[in-house]
């Protein structure tokens, strides 16, 4: 202490301004809520500037949170059947769905679902073991079977309530595998590498499978028989007992060959000439000329006791021929195999846009992908090429194919007249 002016004096104390503090509650939900909006921005922001290495950012972390199940979904997808070729009106109803919808290349089949052709419709389903079902016209038939895993039997079925299904097996990795087509009350089970036709009419209530190449059997409660090459089986209508048949085999086609181009100087005049090898026991022939795949437009017909005939009418443009053989008591054989040849004006054909990209094995079935005209037509091994894009892509899958080395022929015709060949050289393993 010290003293002025007889005072005592006090050390003064600092004087202490006055602080005023503010705030305002903010929740969590509101910062975060901000957070993503900030982070959103940014993510934007950055794949706009750097597309592809934001891209390869994002698959990397869906790929590590995503479900670790060793591609499962992937092989469900490549076990299930699917839609290969398609002409014409087909529609589907899925087994989950109650309205039909038309068919596409994108739609995947299982069991239970139903396709149904109108009378010029056709489809073609493939199966993940190589078996193919071809619906025919006005038909109705359900999936009911589709048992294709790895290292296992394969089971693959269908039911056909009515119409024709053609079957068609390959070369199956284990045995024991089956393909089969069931009627009311009957199943028809074809074996390996082995084609057939059944039918299902239900006005007579008459089923029948036509063996056309290898063996199968039909079971109808205890019975059972065996079918050879070139025999039918029919189930009569009344449960009568199953009767087994001899067919007349059809003939082979020689010339022209499929997908063969044949240039002429006045093709509306000048003779094409048509030759088959003899079928046995055949005193006619009947050759039939169509424009179109399934024959719903016949443009020619000739019957002839010949093994070949010269004609003459036809237009420039695509065409498909084949024959049936007629015994000496009027039994018609079922119709050969149909070969395509393309009809084209002597100076007036051009070249056409016609490249393969690329063919891919899928077990005996090739899938061949390229590119051709906008409006072109195509013709892959005598089955025409139905998916093909505005832009001229186009996608085709082959029929089950046999072990070894093969020839896929590519046939295109342009809307001037231009006609374009192209051959892969595929192996089968």
């Amino acid at each position: 202490m010290t003293m002025i002016d007889g005072k005592s004096a006090t050390a003064e104390k600092p004087k202490v301004s006055r602080v005023e503090v503010y705030w305002h509650t903010v929740k969590y939900r509101t910062v975060i809520l901000y957070a993503i909006i900030l982070t959103t921005i940014l993510l934007a922001a950055t794949y706009l500037v750097f597309p592809e290495v934001s891209g390869s950012i994002f698959r990397r972390i869906s790929d590590a949170i995503g479900p670790r199940d060793g591609g499962v979904a992937t092989n469900i997808s490549a076990r299930q059947a699917r839609f290969v070729n398609l002409d014409g009106k087909v529609q589907v109803k899925k087994v989950n769905s109650v309205q039909w919808t038309s068919a596409d290349y994108q739609i995947t089949l299982d069991k239970g679902d139903l396709i149904q052709t109108a009378s010029e419709g056709v489809a073609r389903i493939a199966f993940a073991d190589g078996t193919t079902y071809t619906v025919k016209g006005d038909t109705l038939v359900t999936v009911e079977e589709n048992i294709v895993e790895q290292d296992h039997a394969s089971q693959v079925a269908v039911h056909i309530t009515s119409g024709q299904v053609d079957l068609a097996t390959g070369t199956w990795q284990v045995p024991g595998s089956k393909a089969e087509v069931s009627f009311e009350n009957a199943v028809a089970s074809l074996r390996a590498n082995s084609r057939a036709d059944v039918r299902s009419d239900p006005q007579t209530n008459e089923q029948q499978i036509t063996v056309n190449s290898g063996s199968a059997e039909l079971n109808r409660g205890n019975e059972h028989v065996d079918i050879g090459q070139y025999e039918r089986a029919t189930l009569p209508p009344g449960g009568g007992p199953i009767a087994k048949t001899q067919v007349l085999a059809p003939p082979q086609l020689a010339g022209p060959l499929n997908l063969q181009p044949i240039i002429l100087a006045d093709p509306k005049h000048d003779p094409i000439h048509f030759s088959w090898k003899p079928a046995a026991t055949a005193k006619l022939y009947d050759l039939q000329v169509s424009a179109t795949t399934m024959f719903s437009r016949i443009v020619m017909e000739k019957k002839t006791a010949a093994t070949s005939v010269d004609l003459t009418g036809l237009d420039p443009g695509d065409y498909f021929w084949r024959v049936k053989a007629i015994d000496d008591k009027n039994n018609v054989s079922d119709a050969s195999d149909s070969y395509k040849f393309t009809l084209v004006a002597q100076g007036k054909e051009q070249e056409m846009l016609l490249d393969v990209d690329g063919t891919q094995l899928q077990g005996n079935v090739v899938e061949v992908v390229g590119r051709t005209e906008s409006g072109a037509a195509l013709i892959i091994n005598g089955e025409q090429v139905a998916d093909i894009s505005a832009d001229g892509h186009f996608r085709y899958f082959t029929e089950p194919m046999a072990r070894g080395s093969h020839t896929i022929v590519i046939t295109g015709q342009n809307r001037r007249g231009g006609t374009a060949i192209k051959r892969v050289d595929i192996v089968i393993p």
